[in-house]
């Protein structure tokens, strides 16, 4: 009799685990809906990719790009554009929105770090060899003032206090930093200023004369990505987002982005607190190491 009850009391245990596996498998097969992610120009290789992969566990989910200047998505965000997710190139525009109450500030996070970069058609002529001398070029491709990489390299301008050489200079000013790369890659400019991970991509079409002199920004490259008020989003669609957003921070999403050459944002606190824990570790190591040493 005793036989019986315990056989029959692992048989429950068994199904209850098989149960409760198969739930948990299927809410990750089962996620569904549309996620609207509106991304800087500059992800867009990048996060095509991710998309991919995030597809392979969640086919069902279909997510729908919008790549264009961080600028330019914050006017459409703030007019009404659906957008569940907006990954901006910088904080500023983020930060707008977080202050209009459309993107959810608790959920914003800083996880990419980019550079910028001074460009020209691959194996082009040009007398310039640092933005230093950047007026040496008898034209530039530029972003505008509204898309962050704009923004960026006109704070360059005005600490190098070349400023008002550049505003006399032919411009070629582009709606984001894809028309930048484009007017440089094909030969329509000498010389332009695009972010690192964009040269990276076109390897084969343009070169990096250099990268912007320390102390040139006041602040990182940073890309912030954070939640946005989809009031036409379903339970499902929610559901979508969760997860996909949830992907984007994982370590395989985080090796995709390396793999474009972002850089993960690790601040300051965080870093010094890293090597203090590592140094630790290592000195933790050391003692052990003498003290099987003097064993």
């Amino acid at each position: 009799m005793k036989k019986r009850i315990f056989a029959a009391l692992i048989a429950g245990i068994m199904g209850t685990t098989m149960i409760c596996t198969t739930m948990v498998s299927a809410e990750e097969t089962e996620v569904k809906g549309e996620v609207y992610a509106f991304i800087a120009a500059s992800l867009k290789n990048a996060m095509e990719e991710i998309q991919k992969n995030f597809n392979e566990t969640y086919p069902e989910v279909e997510i729908l790009y919008n790549p264009d200047s961080s600028g330019t998505l914050q006017t459409q965000i703030e007019e009404g554009a659906r957008c569940d997710i907006f990954f901006s190139a910088a904080t500023k525009q983020m930060d707008a929105l977080v202050e209009e109450g459309l993107a959810d500030g608790d959920s914003v996070v800083d996880l990419l770090e980019n550079k910028v970069v001074l460009i020209k058609p691959k194996d082009g002529k040009t007398k310039v060899t640092g933005f230093e001398n950047i007026t040496d070029a008898a034209n530039l491709a530029l972003a505008g003032e509204s898309v962050p990489v704009g923004q960026y390299s006109r704070e360059i301008f005005e600490n190098l206090g070349i400023i008002d050489k550049v505003n006399n200079m032919e411009i070629n000013e582009g709606k984001n930093v894809t028309d930048v790369l484009t007017s440089v890659s094909e030969g329509s400019n000498e010389v332009g200023i695009v972010y690192a991970t964009d040269a990276a991509s076109v390897a084969d079409s343009v070169d990096i004369i250099a990268e912007a002199p320390e102390g040139s920004l006041n602040t990182p490259v940073l890309y912030p990505v954070g939640l946005v008020e989809d009031k036409e989003a379903s339970d499902e669609d929610a559901a979508a987002v969760a997860a996909f957003f949830e992907y984007l921070q994982s370590d395989e999403a985080i090796a995709v982005f390396e793999k474009y050459g972002f850089t993960i944002y690790v601040k300051a606190d965080d870093a010094s607190e890293k090597e203090t824990e590592e140094t630790t570790e290592d000195t933790e190591d050391a003692a052990e190491e003498n003290e099987d040493a003097a064993n």
